[in-house]
């Protein structure tokens, strides 16, 4: 499966998610690996297979593969922390100085340039709903040296692979 296929299979009343995808695809801000990154660990996160498949066919062979592996990570420990982090800080108190006690090793040694695992474990914690970590990371990258333009960009293919990913489930359980 494509992202082609991906698009042609999403119905008519999605048409907005076939033309962004289409549009995002080759979205100039970003290096092609911080790209295509961002789409894979935005699959991952929003949980559908059938995106994941379509998306890691398209954007993986576009990647090393440990800038795959550090995608998948990305999402990976950000459903983990986006969880953890979001009950610290909704709930406040205590919680916010006690330490996770949660291993996180792969932030610190990703595999690929810090700055692009950040950016997707951004996009990731758009996704999740996790404002202290967007928070977080924003300001990771930003200090990294990417630009406010390229982080709105891997938030906005974020929205509209999590988009794709809500209407494919929609379909499927409608078509149960």
């Amino acid at each position: 499966m494509s992202l082609e296929s991906l698009r042609n299979d999403l119905p008519e009343y999605a048409k907005d998610q076939k033309l962004n995808l289409g549009t995002l695809s080759t979205e100039p801000s970003l290096t092609q690996q911080q790209r295509a990154g961002t789409f894979v660990a935005s699959a991952i996160a929003s949980r559908n297979p059938r995106v994941m498949r379509a998306i890691v066919a398209e954007f993986g062979p576009q990647l090393s593969s440990e800038a795959l592996n550090a995608a998948k990570a990305a999402a990976s420990v950000m459903g983990m922390n986006n969880i953890y982090y979001r009950f610290a800080h909704l709930v406040g108190g205590d919680y916010m100085t006690m330490p996770a006690k949660l291993r996180m090793n792969v932030i610190g040694k990703p595999g690929v340039e810090k700055v692009d695992f950040e950016l997707w474990s951004l996009a990731v914690s758009a996704i999740n709903g996790c404002g202290m970590c967007m928070e977080s990371h924003e300001k990771i990258v930003l200090h990294g040296g990417l630009s406010k333009e390229q982080v709105q960009a891997a938030v906005r293919i974020a929205s509209v692979v999590h988009a794709t990913a809500v209407t494919m489930n929609a379909e499927e359980a409608l078509a149960a």
